[in-house]
């Protein structure tokens, strides 16, 4: 069901700081029913750097959901295709929050849409009809993370 109070809007270099606490909080507590403790602090560490996801964030088309001056969930997207990041606040979770900012940003790109979509993601990518291609390993500071690439064909507006 979809939060009629959410908005949808472009990113914007003031909300990066806010941003980066939601992935941490997010990835820390969504995210730990299928990796460990080490491998989510590696994926998400406490520190984040703020300039680097920034630079990220507008070189990508990138969004973010608010609800009551909240930022609740944010997605980006670069030009070809490749979906990098999808996260909705843990306390905002099964709220139709991921697939408001997933039907934006997949409708930027006409051909095929790429995602590495963790563990957790896996189910509500493979629902919105994306494919896995390959799972892999993903090494960060030594520590390896299961993930997939996963693909869908998308024919934008």
């Amino acid at each position: 069901m979809k939060n009629e109070k959410t908005d949808i809007r472009q990113y914007r270099p003031s909300d990066c700081k806010e941003i980066t606490e939601l992935f941490y909080g997010t990835v820390h507590r969504v995210n730990s029913a299928d990796y460990t403790k080490e491998q989510l602090d590696v994926w998400a560490p406490e520190q984040a750097d703020l300039e680097k996801w920034n630079r990220s964030l507008l070189e990508h088309y990138s969004i973010v959901a608010v609800e009551g001056g909240k930022i609740t969930g944010f997605g980006d997207i670069d030009e070809t295709g490749y979906l990098d990041r999808l996260y909705v606040h843990a306390d905002c979770q099964r709220r139709g929050i991921a697939t408001a900012i997933c039907d934006r940003l997949e409708e930027m790109i006409s051909g095929n849409i790429i995602t590495h979509a963790s563990i957790t993601a896996r189910p509500f990518f493979e629902k919105r009809g994306y494919r896995v291609v390959k799972e892999q390993q993903v090494e960060r500071q030594g520590i390896l993370l299961t993930n997939y690439v996963m693909k869908k064909k998308y024919y934008g507006k």
